[in-house]
């Protein structure tokens, strides 16, 4: 079976897409952002997948109703049982080419098995000097989402 390294969604923003404001909700992008990723991942792994983070998530301008949104994902990392992936989600007028990005993110997931462990996934090879960007750029983002979590826990244990 072929491994699938990326996905590309692509649909119009509707109108229950959006927030008070009238921009598309930050939340709905978080979606759409798990389910390209979740596909990435499933079609990488051969497996069912969960998400483990969402590190460096960055908006940069809304996406309004009736634009054409684009969410890319691709592998830009793989540990022994994880995925990093790169996001970016672009989005213009249906009627023209231009597309701009409305944001990105490194998301990571975990192959499992039916009983709901950690199963081992292929590994990424970065070919081109993008796909190596990337990859040191998901690694990096991939230690930070650690160390995120351990001063939590350091932070939670000193209050004791």
């Amino acid at each position: 079976m072929a491994q699938q390294s990326e996905v590309v969604f692509r649909f119009l923003a509707e109108p229950t897409d959006v927030n008070f404001g009238g921009k598309v909700h930050g939340g709905v992008v978080m979606k759409w952002i798990d389910q390209a990723g979740y596909a990435c991942a499933a079609g990488w792994s051969g497996a069912y997948c969960v998400t483990v983070s969402v590190a460096g998530v960055r908006f940069h301008r809304p996406i309004l109703v009736g634009q054409i949104v684009e969410v890319s994902a691709r592998i830009a990392h793989t540990g022994k049982t994880s995925m990093q992936i790169f996001i970016q989600v672009r989005c213009g007028d249906p009627q023209k080419q231009h597309m701009v990005e409305t944001n990105h993110c490194i998301i990571s997931f975990i192959a499992m098995d039916q009983a709901g462990y950690p199963i081992p996934v292929a590994k990424y090879e970065a070919k081109t000097q993008e796909q190596k960007a990337l990859e040191q750029y998901a690694i990096k983002m991939k230690e930070i989402a650690i160390q995120t979590e351990s001063l939590l826990q350091n932070t939670l244990d000193q209050g004791d």
